[in-house]
């Protein structure tokens, strides 16, 4: 039994744990602390195993890792996230908690109003967001389960999935095992325990060569607020052969500077309640957010909106140019953290914005 919080990546000593909203628990972080990850600090890239690769075999600050690649492995991926496992996965302990009980706030087919201001509820207007923006499942290394959230982007393979790089992995060696979490599934469009999608298992996923510095020296956090908390994933098709996007759709992906007072839409599966009976997310239900984007004042590189989103909503959208009626937009980063680590007013959900890094790793993962 867990009698401490996790870390973004399953592990539990306190020396590495950098993000509130990165999974497991609430977790205290001092934003004067957060130092900028240099390539020096961060370059020492560890030996490399079959699964995982780094620098020049993937492209420049790149490393990947695979993941479910029989249909042997999907398959029992896929009977082992059941309905009860997923509605559970972020609990710290599980054995005792209680399976929520279902959100059955009613739908609202009507679109929001443009610019409308949400500092979060249950998205319940539909459209394409509803189908391509879902929970993302693994397994810690201590075999204990979370989730995020993740996002399907149009590419070229029609098989490319966006989440952060701290829902798939910790700082550390990539050839290291406990390095990564492990049963990956997204369960697009999840809602209160159901796959009204399907479940996809994670055929292969990279992330920046920058988680790969020694944690004796680096935290997690470090690399996050350095702007590298991107990770991408490539989702195996349907039993029948078709790719998710052609199941789900897609949303535009863009890489550029982000602009101040940009109103920006947030989703995400937040779940913390599971844990703490003040926080009222339990993972049922998408939830939405509204604002003006800036950036955090102790971590300038993440750009944030007001929301009160909670753990598990690490890796979800932020989509600039969003469209109400058709639930479409451009994600530009990807949620990260909140104001105790980026700093300003809370309550703040702070995003990666998409660079030259993240760049890269969707380009490699689209070609695969």
């Amino acid at each position: 039994m867990r009698t401490s919080p996790h870390r973004p990546c399953g592990h539990q000593d306190s020396t590495r744990r950098p993000l509130r909203h990165a999974i497991g628990a609430t977790v205290a972080v001092s934003a004067a602390v957060v130092a900028l990850v240099t390539p020096t600090a961060a370059a020492d890239a560890a030996p490399h195993n079959p699964s995982s690769t780094s620098g020049s075999a993937a492209g420049p600050d790149t490393t990947t890792h695979a993941g479910a690649t029989t249909a042997q492995e999907s398959n029992r991926i896929n009977a082992y996230w059941t309905r009860e496992r997923m509605k559970l996965a972020g609990a710290l302990v599980p054995e005792i908690t209680p399976v929520p009980e279902d959100d059955n706030t009613p739908d609202d087919p009507r679109p929001l109003p443009v610019n409308t201001p949400d500092s979060g509820t249950v998205w319940t207007h539909g459209g394409a967001v509803q189908k391509n923006v879902g929970r993302l499942f693994f397994t810690f290394s201590d075999g204990y389960d979370g989730s995020c959230t993740a996002t399907v982007v149009t590419s070229a393979n029609r098989s490319t999935v966006i989440t952060a790089a701290h829902c798939l992995r910790g700082v550390g060696s990539p050839s290291v095992d406990d390095t990564w979490n492990h049963n990956f599934y997204f369960v697009p469009g999840y809602r209160n325990g159901t796959k009204p999608h399907g479940g996809f298992s994670i055929r292969t996923m990279a992330t920046s060569s920058r988680w790969d510095a020694d944690p004796d020296t680096t935290d997690s956090s470090d690399v996050a607020a350095a702007g590298y908390d991107t990770g991408l994933l490539v989702a195996n098709p349907t039993a029948g052969g078709r790719p998710i996007a052609d199941v789900t759709g897609s949303q535009q992906i863009g890489f550029g500077r982000p602009v101040e007072g940009e109103f920006v839409h947030a989703f995400g599966y937040p779940n913390y309640g599971l844990n703490d009976p003040g926080d009222k997310y339990v993972g049922s239900r998408m939830i939405h957010c509204a604002g003006t984007s800036h950036p955090g004042p102790e971590a300038p590189l993440l750009w944030g909106e007001t929301c009160d989103m909670s753990a598990g909503s690490s890796g979800g959208p932020h989509l600039a140019h969003f469209d109400t009626r058709t639930g479409t937009g451009t994600v530009v980063g990807v949620t990260t953290t909140d104001e105790e680590l980026a700093g300003g007013h809370a309550p703040t959900l702070y995003a990666t914005r998409f660079g030259d890094s993240a760049h890269r790793l969707y380009e490699w993962a689209q070609s695969r």
